[in-house]
């Protein structure tokens, strides 16, 4: 794999200090699955009665431990529950070998924990179609299971990480009926991303008392308009795991709970906008609004479009406020558009109107835009009330650095 040498210059300044999740505990490891010298697997315990729910890739070749994952899904909450992570190796496109590695581990976990095979999740990441040395990751769990602790969610950031350069974190905690509920989230991810999800593995713990479908419910919601959101690559993997766990520890009831559901949701961005900035080589964070779609599917279409597109996003890395490919990858997503009506904007900046360059339009002001790190691409398509905002990164010569020898 290549080496990362350097910390994305987007990177927040300082892994978050995130609060202690009642009912939850967590343990590292170096098992050496494929990485030498730092951890590589993560345990999470979870107390009994923990909600859990999910979304996965929708990759036809996901690898072994995602579809496991999803069919246990809403089965019995009524024990505790733990999630096992590693990194180095995805076990996906492992055919049978693969079935064999999640129920070793599974079942590993079982015992070590005391908790049912069929609470136990498990996810992989790293390099796709070689077997997982899952022997490596049994021998570990013993030491895990007895060295769990409540505040060790910053070290399990550090081991789930493949080519990230930093470790992800996010929280928040609100105020319901006097009482405070807390979410604290850890995340992965850094290229092969696009939705469904991306090569991206996310665990939020919070201590609210939720149903599973209620929580499903809300997770699905956000995770159309957060992870499913983004793209560094627009390459979609086969291990995209996202869990979240409620341990109904604070005793707050917030199924029916706005302000639950809009901290979630900001956890959520949070650790998708993170993803985005430790983007494989980036050096711009890029968002791109598009407004005026027939329907928000249509705009999410034109969205993508844009920040997928080789030649934008090239451009955008050069600092080229080269508004003819904004122009062409409206034109070729094959949603709606009607080329006499179309806006766009790069930040501030008006560049073109009703099909049009505008007339008050700067190429230097459009360019100074564009040497931030920060780029805001907006597109008015003048059909409906249709919108949608996605995240996206440059892409340098990094990533061709990266990629070029990641088996290596």
């Amino acid at each position: 794999m290549a080496k990362i040498t350097a910390v994305s210059p987007l990177a927040p300044a300082e892994f978050p200090a995130l609060p202690v999740i009642g009912g939850v505990a967590f343990a590292t490891a170096a098992a050496g699955v494929k990485y030498q010298g730092r951890t590589d697997v993560m345990l999470a315990t979870l107390a009994p009665g923990t909600v859990i729910a999910g979304a996965f890739t929708r990759s036809t070749t996901r690898s072994a431990p995602v579809l496991d994952c999803q069919d246990k899904l809403g089965g019995p909450s009524d024990g505790p529950a733990a999630i096992l992570v590693n990194s180095g190796n995805s076990n996906a496109f492992t055919g049978k070998s693969g079935v064999i590695s999640v129920e070793a581990i599974t079942a590993g976990v079982a015992l070590a924990c005391d908790v049912a095979q069929a609470r136990v999740f498990t996810s992989s990441t790293g390099v796709i179609g070689e077997p997982l040395p899952h022997a490596r990751i049994t021998a570990v769990l013993d030491a895990l299971a007895a060295a769990t602790d409540p505040g060790g969610i910053a070290d399990a950031a550090k081991a789930i990480m493949t080519t990230d350069t930093f470790p992800k974190g996010a929280c928040a905690q609100v105020d319901i009926g006097g009482k405070t509920v807390s979410i604290a989230g850890i995340a992965k991810g850094s290229g092969m991303i696009a939705p469904d999800m991306a090569t991206m593995l996310v665990y939020i713990f919070t201590d609210a008392q939720i149903g599973q479908e209620a929580l499903q419910a809300l997770v699905s919601t956000a995770n159309e308009l957060t992870f499913n959101a983004i793209t560094v690559d627009s390459d979609t993997s086969t291990s995209d795991s996202l869990l979240v766990a409620a341990t109904g520890a604070s005793g707050v009831a917030v199924d029916q709970d706005e302000t639950f559901a809009d901290a979630l949701h900001g956890v959520m961005l949070d650790l998708a906008h993170q993803v985005v900035r430790d983007g494989e080589g980036a050096t711009k964070f890029v968002e791109i609004r598009v407004t005026g779609a027939d329907r928000d599917a249509d705009a999410k279409t034109h969205a993508m479009a844009i920040a997928n597109s080789p030649l934008v996003k090239t451009a955008i890395a050069g600092e080229d406020p080269n508004w003819g490919r904004i122009v062409m990858a409206i034109g070729k997503s094959g949603a709606a558009a009607d080329r006499d009506r179309i806006g766009i904007r790069f930040g501030d900046v008006e560049v073109a109107k009703d099909g049009w360059r505008s007339e008050s339009y700067s190429e230097e002001a459009a360019a100074a835009h564009m040497k931030g790190e920060h780029i805001i691409i907006s597109v008015e398509l003048g059909l409906g009330t249709g919108t949608s905002t996605v995240w996206t990164c440059d892409l340098s010569h990094g990533y061709i650095a990266i990629n070029a020898d990641y088996r290596s």
